[in-house]
């Protein structure tokens, strides 16, 4: 009777062990005081760092959504990654977290190296970008489950904050000023709506001119991470907004209490080149709730740290706090 093995039944250890070795100085270039071991362990090991009063982890997971599609499509692999940090870093920042350590999440029909390493060299890249380690991960190949040529992405990051500091609703006040900073791009929500318009709808192809690149350049340009900008003014900052997902009309809410609303000049807003394209076929007001529209990251800030924040940042003045019921007012 002839035998089987697992390669086939559609899984390659030896490619999974050459995956690993490639990818073995991409993580090392993460390294940060407070990793323990390397790679290859059971899990990753981080010493906490000194300095805190009272320290409290926090934790954050989320994946690219269907920005990865494009990404499968365009055979393009080598962003997604820093787009599966930022996701997960920049939720930290709102909470007063700077982040720690990462750990990613690949699975796949059949592991193609190379792909893969590129994945890997963007999540490395994102973590530089983020000041934190990449600890570890796990690659699944699963055939049947996935279609030949697909893969999914998760990441995990942990951070650390001060107790006293999580809570920034309690410190934002009528007056406060609402300073955006720039997206690079559409970052890593909405990319389903992105597709039904674009690709549906529109009939454009990946590898049109959209102002002098490629379609596929635009949509695919990695989300923006704000880790040291946040830094480097964390003093100055009463609370901060990550604009994805829902927009700025569902987000900056969250950082508010119930007596008070947040008023943005609309005019104010520098919106980029495909937002603009795109709200051409899309209601303004599904815009704002879907896509960042050009702002990232928005910081509450007092009235007389406002110049502070500015020479600091790239970052322009888009609204302020009034008293009134809990939300978003577009002038």
């Amino acid at each position: 009777m002839s035998t089987v093995s697992y390669k086939d039944a559609g899984v390659d250890i030896d490619a999974g062990n050459q995956f690993v070795e490639n990818i073995k100085p991409h993580v090392k270039s993460t390294l940060i005081p407070g990793v323990l071991g390397g790679i290859g362990s059971f899990a990753g090991a981080f010493e906490l760092p000194t300095g805190y009063k009272n320290p409290v982890l926090l934790s954050g997971t989320d994946g690219v959504g269907t920005k990865l599609k494009l990404a499968i499509d365009s055979k393009k692999y080598d962003t997604v990654g820093i787009d599966l940090v930022a996701m997960c870093t920049n939720d930290l920042l709102c909470n007063f977290g700077e982040p720690l350590f990462f750990l990613d999440y690949y699975a796949t029909a059949k592991l193609e190296v190379d792909e893969a390493t590129d994945v890997v060299k963007g999540i490395a890249e994102g973590c530089i970008q983020s000041e934190c380690a990449l600890v570890g991960g796990e690659t699944a190949e699963m055939p049947g489950m996935y279609k030949e040529g697909d893969f999914d992405l998760a990441g995990f990051c942990v951070g650390i904050a001060e107790k006293d500091e999580l809570n920034r609703i309690e410190r934002v006040n009528a007056g406060d000023v609402l300073i955006a900073l720039p997206s690079s791009g559409i970052h890593s929500n909405g990319f389903s709506l992105v597709r039904k318009l674009l690709l549906e709808k529109l009939g454009m192809s990946l590898d049109d001119d959209f102002q002098g690149k490629p379609l596929k350049d635009v949509l695919l340009e990695p989300t923006r991470i704000y880790v040291k900008e946040f830094k480097a003014n964390k003093e100055n900052i009463n609370a901060l907004a990550h604009i994805t997902g829902g927009g700025i009309t569902e987000n900056l809410p969250r950082v508010l209490p119930d007596n008070l609303k947040a008023v943005i000049n609309r005019d104010a807003v520098r919106v980029l080149p495909i937002f603009e394209f795109m709200g051409q076929h899309v209601e303004l007001e599904e815009m704002y709730r879907t896509f960042n529209m050009g702002v990232g990251m928005i910081l509450v800030v007092s009235p007389d740290k406002v110049d502070t924040v500015l020479s600091n940042t790239d970052g322009y003045v888009i609204g302020t706090l009034e008293d009134g019921k809990k939300g978003v007012e577009y002038i």
